[in-house]
């Protein structure tokens, strides 16, 4: 197949000097572009084939899992319904009622760790302050993190460190503000099931990088148009 496309690629090249048809001429170059980008694409997924079946190789390095979405990963969660997944990982930032202040689309997947004070500088940015409360899951932990997040002026960080073995560090954890802090971060992952369910973010309808970050985009500015409206009727209730 891959011989193939190099003889029609070279045919069409031909084929476009040849034609005085101006139309057929970018129809054919447009072809043309579509299978030169391919090719190099199944020459890789060859390659890893090759590995995985006659070395057991499954770390192929530039690894291909989709021809026609090249950039989709391997998202590996540990959850028990779905281990592995594919696509790119999507970061929601969320303030008060809902709202979601900031949003990315990672070309590739970072350590959550290395997330958080980034976040809390958009927070800043955006909305002229610094949180009084960050709340994060227990990815977002470091002994760094929560010493930065306090020094930017962050009151009450509250990410749970879940390999302390602190009696100090263990009764902080069980206060009501921490408690309290960490329900309100559950509330804030039932904003990814519902961009998913509500709008779409459960699979991208656009190709590429820009596809997927447009798709996101959308969905984030849909949903705060539903939030911001129930909480400006809220204010407006007598």
């Amino acid at each position: 197949m891959v011989g193939q496309a190099k003889r029609f690629s070279a045919e069409i090249a031909a084929g476009v000097k040849r034609s005085a048809d101006v139309l057929k001429q970018l129809a054919l170059e447009g072809l043309r572009q579509e299978i030169e980008a391919m090719m190099p694409l199944v020459r890789q997924v060859m390659k890893q084939t090759r590995a995985r079946i006659f070395r057991g190789d499954t770390r192929s390095e530039g690894k291909i899992v989709s021809l026609f979405e090249p950039s989709t990963e391997i998202i590996r969660k540990g959850k028990t319904s779905k281990p592995t997944e594919f696509g790119k990982m999507v970061k929601l930032q969320e303030a008060e009622n809902q709202i979601v202040t900031a949003y990315e689309v990672y070309d590739r997947r970072p350590s959550d760790c290395d997330l958080l004070i980034g976040a809390i500088e958009i927070h800043q940015t955006r909305l002229g302050r610094i949180p009084r409360l960050v709340a994060a899951d227990a990815a977002f932990y470091s002994a760094s993190n929560e010493a930065a997040a306090k020094t930017r002026g962050v009151k009450r960080v509250c990410i749970p460190n879940r390999s302390t073995k602190s009696p100090a560090r263990k009764r902080e954890q069980k206060k009501r503000w921490f408690r309290n802090g960490q329900k309100w971060r559950t509330g804030c992952e039932g904003r990814i099931s519902v961009t998913k369910r509500r709008h779409g973010l459960n699979r991208c309808r656009y190709k590429g990088d820009a596809g997927m970050k447009r798709w996101v985009g959308l969905g984030v500015i849909a949903d705060n148009l539903i939030n911001i409206g129930r909480a400006l009727d809220k204010q407006a209730a007598p």
